[in-house]
C-alpha cells in the first residue's frame, strides 16, 4: 500500500479526543442503504448547513506546548451531511466532520482556506489544527483554516474493515518479498484485507472515492458561504484538488497543489516512481548523515548498515525498551520506519539514532516512526488511515495488475531499487483483488479555471518532481513552482516558496511559471 501523506498529524490521538460528531454517524456495515454508482457528470445539489460548535476547550490542551500554540486561535467543530450517491441527491446521506480555526483580530477576511493533508486517509480536520499553528500570519489574517475529514476518513463515516491484528501482520511482513513463498504470503495478506472489507461493506465499499469527495468539497464550499473555493492540498490532496477543478473549474478562486501526484502515470509507473523516489531519498539521508560534524551513527556506509540491520532483524526481530511493548521489529517494521522518516528531513536525526539503537537491541525509536506513518495509537489500536487508504486508492482506478506480472516486476525492481523495489511491485496486487465499485479519477485539464499553482520539490521521495511538472502541464491554467529541497512538500518551509504562495493565496498574484526556489 502507498501513503501519499503530505503532513504529519498534530497528535496521533487528536481526533479520538473529539467525540463531538460521532453520535448518529452512518455505518454502511450496519444495514444502511447501498448507494448507486456515481455518474461522471456532477449534479447540482442543495447544500446542507454546517452545525458549528465551540470545541476550543477540547483542542487547546492537545496542542499545548507545540510550536505555534501561543497563537490566539478559536477552534470550532462542525458537522454536515452530503449525499451518499450524487446519482440520488435526495437519497441517503453521510455525515462529514470539520474543524475551523480562526485567529483573533482577523482583518480584511477573504474567506475560508480549505485544506487536505494527503493520504488518502489523512484527517483534514487534524490538518486544519496543525496548519493553524504553522501557516504564515499573513495567511491566517485573511482566511479561516477549514479542514474536513473526507468520506470514509477519521470522523466522517470511517471505513473500518481491517482489524488491528491484521494491520500488525501486514506491517511486520517481509518488505522485500522476492521468493515464491514470500510473494504467496504477501498475496494472501492482500486477499485477506480485500475479502474482509468486501464482506463488511458490500456494494457500499466503492462509495469512498476521490470523485465523490470532490463533489462533497463543492457542497462544503456552498455551506461555508464562499463564492469560490480557496484550497491548499498536499500530496494526495493534489489529486483531490485537481479533480475538484476538473468538475467545477469556474468555482476555483485559488488552488495550491503541493507535492503533486503525477496525473499521467498508470499504476505500474506510479509504483516504480515511488520506489525510485524512496531509493533516492535514502541516498540523500545517507549523504547528510555522513556529513555530520559529530559523525554519522551509521558509519561511513549507511546503506550497508541498513542492509545488515535488516538481515539481523530477519534472523532475530529486535525488541523495544518501551514499557508494555510486546512487538518486536521485523525487517518490515524497520523499513516502514525508514520510509516514515524520509517524508521529512526533520526526522532524519531520529532515524539515524533509531537505526543505531536497533542494531544495539532497542527498536523503540523505529516503532515510533513506523506507528506515526501507519496510524497506530498508544492503546495498540489504529486510526482508519490504512483502511481508507486502500478503499480510496482502489476505488480511484480500474487498472488490474495480474499476479504473474507482479512477480515479473518484483524480480526486475528488486535489482533496480534494492531497498524499495520489491515492496512497491508487490503492492500492485492489492487493488487487483479489491472487490468494490470503481470510479476512476478523470483526466484533468480544468479548462476555464483560474490559475492553479502547482508546487514540486526536487528532492521529494514520495511524489517526485516529474509529477508536479506533469500536473502543471496538464492543467490549462497550471503554474509550476519548484523548490530545490529535500523531503515531502514545500510550503511553508522556505522563504522563497512561502512568499510566492502567500502572494497567490491572498492577492491572486501567481509567480512566473517555472520559478525555482533554492533549498
Amino acid at each position: 500500500m502507498r501513503l501519499n501523506r503530505g503532513l504529519p498529524a498534530v497528535a496521533s490521538s487528536l481526533l479520538l479526543a473529539l467525540p463531538l460528531a460521532l453520535a448518529g454517524c452512518t455505518s454502511f456495515g450496519e444495514g444502511s442503504e447501498e448507494p448507486a454508482a456515481a455518474s461522471a457528470t456532477p449534479t447540482e445539489v442543495e447544500a446542507a448547513p454546517i452545525e458549528w460548535s465551540d470545541c476550543d476547550a477540547q483542542i487547546q490542551p492537545l496542542i499545548e506546548g507545540q510550536p505555534g500554540s501561543e497563537r490566539d486561535l478559536l477552534f470550532e467543530c462542525g458537522r454536515t451531511e452530503v449525499p451518499i450517491s450524487y446519482d440520488e441527491p435526495a437519497g441517503a446521506t453521510l455525515p462529514l466532520f470539520l474543524v475551523r480555526a480562526t485567529p483573533a483580530g482577523q482583518t480584511e477576511r477573504i474567506g475560508s482556506l480549505v485544506v487536505n493533508p494527503g493520504g488518502p486517509g489523512g484527517s483534514g480536520a487534524d490538518a486544519a489544527i496543525g496548519l493553524a499553528l504553522t501557516l504564515p500570519q499573513d495567511v491566517l489574517g485573511r482566511f479561516d483554516i477549514v479542514g474536513f475529514d473526507p468520506r470514509g476518513v477519521g470522523l466522517s463515516t470511517p471505513v473500518d474493515c481491517i482489524p488491528a491484528e491484521l494491520k500488525d501482520r501486514v506491517i511486520a511482513s517481509e518488505p522485500r518479498p522476492t521468493t515464491a513463498e514470500q510473494l504467496d504470503d504477501v498475496f494472501a495478506l492482500s486477499r485477506e484485507m480485500a475479502d474482509g472489507c468486501a464482506e463488511e461493506y458490500g456494494d457500499a465499499l466503492g462509495t469512498f472515492n476521490t470523485v465523490d469527495t470532490a463533489r462533497d468539497m463543492e457542497q462544503l464550499r456552498k455551506s461555508l458561504g464562499d463564492e469560490q473555493l480557496t484550497y491548499l492540498g498536499y500530496s494526495y490532496g493534489t489529486t483531490l484538488g485537481s479533480t475538484y477543478a476538473e468538475l467545477f473549474p469556474d468555482r476555483v478562486r485559488a488552488m495550491v497543489l503541493d507535492a503533486a501526484v503525477d496525473p499521467d502515470t498508470d499504476v505500474v509507473a506510479d509504483a516504480e516512481a515511488s520506489a525510485a523516489g524512496f531509493e533516492a531519498g535514502f541516498d540523500a539521508f545517507a549523504e547528510n548523515c555522513k556529513g555530520l560534524i559529530a559523525g554519522c551513527p551509521l558509519g561511513d556506509d549507511p546503506r550497508r548498515f541498513l542492509e545488515e540491520l535488516l538481515a539481523q532483524a530477519g534472523g532475530a526481530p529486535v525488541p523495544s525498551s518501551e514499557e508494555g511493548e510486546t512487538r518486536q521489529a521485523t525487517p518490515g517494521v524497520v523499513l516502514t520506519a525508514v520510509q516514515a522518516a524520509l517524508y521529512d528531513t526533520a526526522s532524519w536525526p531520529q532515524l539515524a539514532q533509531g537505526l543505531r539503537a536497533a542494531r544495539d537491541g532497542d527498536a523503540k525509536a523505529l516503532f515510533s516512526l513506523a506507528d506515526e506513518l501507519t496510524g497506530r495509537l498508544e492503546d495498540n489500536s489504529y486510526s482508519n488511515l490504512l483502511d481508507a487508504n486502500l478503499a480510496v486508492n482502489c476505488a480511484d482506478t480500474d487498472e488490474v495488475v495480474e499476479e504473474t506480472e507482479v512477480r515479473r516486476l518484483v524480480a526486475e525492481w528488486s535489482q533496480a531499487y534494492p531497498l524499495f523495489g520489491a515492496g512497491s511491485a508487490a503492492g500492485l496486487f492489492t487493488c487487483s483483488v479489491w472487490d468494490a465499485e470503481r470510479t476512476p479519477v478523470p483526466e484533468r485539464d480544468a479548462a476555464g479555471s483560474a490559475p492553479i499553482l502547482v508546487v514540486g520539490n526536487q528532492g521529494d521521495p514520495v511524489t517526485p518532481l516529474p509529477g508536479a511538472v506533469d500536473m502543471a502541464e496538464d492543467l490549462e491554467s497550471g503554474v509550476l513552482l519548484t523548490w530545490q529541497g529535500q523531503g515531502h512538500t514545500a510550503y511553508p518551509k522556505t522563504d522563497c516558496i512561502t512568499a510566492a504562495v502567500n502572494a497567490y493565496l491572498i492577492d491572486l498574484v501567481a509567480p512566473q511559471d517555472g520559478l525555482t526556489c533554492p533549498a
